[in-house]
């Protein structure tokens, strides 16, 4: 980092970077405040979820569990993609850029097949949006979910696309980092919900 140099009695702070990590950054606090947002839509689901088993004399309403297969492979490969995420968070923030090109590349892959992996998962819920109250709610969770995933491979196949063709400026190892940061929600937040939809109805 260059340090700010004295120009006659003015301090010249032309050398300085214009964005910076974690709290220092504005895009950071967005991403929490978007995150905390989210985060209440998942618990208001989860309670929904609850809400609705109290009332019900079985649970689940006419049918079985979902089969546990796919949601848990996509939970194992969740959790895994942790590490190549943080990596790449980390290479970011120090500025190496072909660390980066492989690593948010890996992620995007992973991504990608939790998409496809997810297709599975809502073949195997044994029950439909439109069954019943559980249906209702166990296609709301895993949709939920999914549109997070969703929308999180489109943001990454951009930034990837851009690391790999340009232009590529000094804020968009800021923009790796930030998605990172906002990737460790996407795979945390799936854990309750995981255990909610394969585990609950277990639960006697």
């Amino acid at each position: 980092m260059n340090a700010p140099r004295v120009r006659g009695t003015a301090l010249d702070v032309s050398g300085l970077p214009t964005y910076g990590f974690s709290h220092r950054s504005l895009v950071w606090w967005a991403t929490l405040g978007m995150i905390a947002v989210e985060a209440t839509v998942f618990a208001l689901a989860i309670a929904t979820y609850f809400y609705l088993r109290s009332h019900a004399d079985t649970w689940p309403l006419a049918g079985k569990p979902p089969d546990l297969l796919w949601g848990t492979l996509n939970t194992v490969l969740m959790l895994a993609s942790a590490l190549p995420n943080h990596l790449a968070k980390r290479a970011a923030e120090a500025h190496q850029l072909r660390k980066v090109q492989l690593w948010v590349s890996i992620c995007l892959a992973m991504s990608l097949l939790f998409l496809v992996l997810r297709v599975f998962e809502f073949r195997a819920l044994n029950t439909g949006w439109d069954s019943n109250a559980y249906g209702s709610i166990v296609w709301t969770l895993l949709g939920l979910h999914t549109l997070h995933l969703a929308t999180d491979f489109y943001d990454s196949a951009i930034l990837t696309l851009l690391l790999f063709i340009g232009p590529l400026e000094g804020k968009h190892m800021l923009d790796v980092s930030e998605n990172s940061f906002y990737w460790y929600f996407v795979v945390l937040a799936w854990v309750p919900i995981y255990l909610v939809i394969y585990w609950a109805p277990r639960l006697h």
